[in-house]
């Protein structure tokens, strides 16, 4: 793994999942019994682990806390060699998410927030992030009172030469709408998927939704799950790239290893179009094994490609 040069920093907190197979979502006051369970580090990890097995230099821009879930966290990254730069909260454990993933793949969260959602501007400041360097910052980093202030202040002051992507994530509802602006201001990138787009734009088509949030300064991804992606460098510029089919039995996390691998290609000089085929074996692969970080080395998915 690269100890120097550009690093892909991931401010999208990380947490520790509790994934459970279940026949249904349980009405309320009801009941179900899952059929398997998964406790595994989750949130900004599904994308930072995609990336470091793509070769690249990887970072967490974000806070670890004290306690167990924090220790299976900080282990996880280690052992894929991610950078975790920032002093650890000491009277604070990471939080938690439950996912609840159904039948047909689709994935439910509940969530309770912990360390990582502590983060002070000296924090960020601490990271030293340069020329070269991406940043990856989700919704969920700008849609909290207090927390999303420290994040769009510190991407305000970013520097030209530092490649700024946004996810705005599921909850895209939730982020409120002057967060919402600032990120996408200071965002070179805007990663997000078919449904978000259409928020976003008002169009229903990836393709025209992709092409009509494009404009100069700002690139477009649309994620479309199993059809693949569309690539937007310009106004009216959209390209979809399509995808590499597979039988899909969990889709938790493919967002993330697809906004991991496509960064992760960037940072490798690849043009923008290729890197989202590589991106699109990746998320390919990745629905075909359970939990969220999942995403393939780049020999699998180069395989997957008939490279």
């Amino acid at each position: 793994m690269p100890t120097s040069g550009p690093r892909l920093l991931c401010c999208d907190t990380v947490l520790v999942d509790v994934v459970l197979s279940v026949p249904r979502i349980p009405e309320r006051a009801g009941d179900v019994r899952a059929a398997d369970q998964l406790v595994t580090t989750g949130g900004g990890f599904n994308a930072m682990s995609a990336a470091a097995r793509f070769g690249r230099r990887v970072a967490y821009a974000g806070l670890l806390g004290t306690g167990p879930f924090a220790d299976l966290a900080a282990a996880d990254l280690a052992r894929e060699g991610i950078e975790a730069p920032l002093e650890r909260v000491r009277d604070l454990d990471t939080g938690i998410c439950v996912v609840l993933v159904e039948p047909d793949a689709e994935r439910t969260f509940v969530t309770a927030a912990g360390a990582e959602s502590r983060v002070r501007p000296r924090d960020l400041d601490a990271l030293a992030v340069g020329p070269g360097d991406v940043v990856l910052v989700s919704g969920y980093n700008v849609m909290y009172p207090g927390e999303a202030e420290v994040y769009l202040d510190w991407l305000s002051g970013l520097g030209e030469g530092v490649v700024v992507a946004f996810d705005p994530a599921t909850r895209i509802a939730d982020v409120p709408a002057p967060h919402l602006e600032a990120a996408l201001a200071r965002a070179d990138w805007l990663l997000c998927n078919a449904s978000e787009a259409r928020a976003l734009s008002g169009e229903a088509d990836p393709s025209v939704a992709a092409s009509s949030l494009a404009r100069p300064g700002l690139a477009i991804v649309v994620r479309d799950g199993p059809r693949g992606c569309v690539v937007a460098l310009r106004p009216g510029g959209a390209v979809a790239v399509g995808p590499s089919p597979v039988e899909a039995i969990d889709t938790n996390g493919a967002g993330d290893v697809h906004n991991g691998v496509f960064l992760a290609e960037l940072l490798a000089g690849t043009p923008a179009v290729a890197a989202a085929r590589w991106a699109n074996a990746a998320a390919a692969l990745a629905v075909t094994r359970r939990g969220p970080a999942t995403g393939p080395t780049r020999t699998e998915a180069e395989a997957l490609l008939g490279g």
